[in-house]
């Protein structure tokens, strides 16, 4: 009975996604949630721009994660943000497999009356405790982070 159990639980948090190839080296892939994404290799290697190169959509998926974290944490802590959007630089290894090395993430939020040292601890507790793209892309880069505040606009 426990093994039935633990099967159980272990299919509930079974994630199912599907990618299918639409030429050349254009995939289509689908979420769980029904979402679409094209995804295109370079033009060096068959691609014609119809999408993001794979490793480009995992640091965009980094970037979302990372911020939607922040955002939350700094919402439930009461702090007046209006806008947040964050750059992603990375570096890669030069040979194969070509995995992101170094990543760096730079918030620029926007508020009124924006904490400092609010916003460390949201990015150092989306960083540490919350981003799962952040912690599973962290076994192979090294991952910093910077952030600007600017004062303007009205909590959203």
């Amino acid at each position: 009975m426990l093994l039935f159990r633990i099967l159980i639980s272990q299919l509930e948090r079974a994630v199912e996604a599907s990618i299918k190839w639409a030429g050349g080296a254009a995939f289509e892939g689908r979420s769980p949630g029904g979402h679409t994404i094209m995804m295109d290799g370079p033009p060096e290697a068959g691609g014609r721009n119809l999408g993001p190169r794979p490793m480009e959509t995992l640091l965009l998926g980094m970037g979302a994660c990372s911020s939607y974290d922040v955002v939350t944490i700094l919402r439930k802590g009461r702090q007046e943000l209006s806008d947040c959007a964050v750059s992603i630089r990375a570096q890669r290894a030069e040979t194969d497999p070509k995995v992101f090395t170094e990543i760096h993430l730079h918030f620029d939020l926007v508020g009124r009356g924006l904490s400092a040292s609010h916003v460390e601890r949201a990015i150092k507790l989306s960083a540490e405790k919350y981003c799962s793209a952040s912690i599973m892309l962290g076994k192979t880069a090294r991952i910093t982070h910077s952030f600007e505040i600017r004062e303007g606009g009205t909590g959203a």
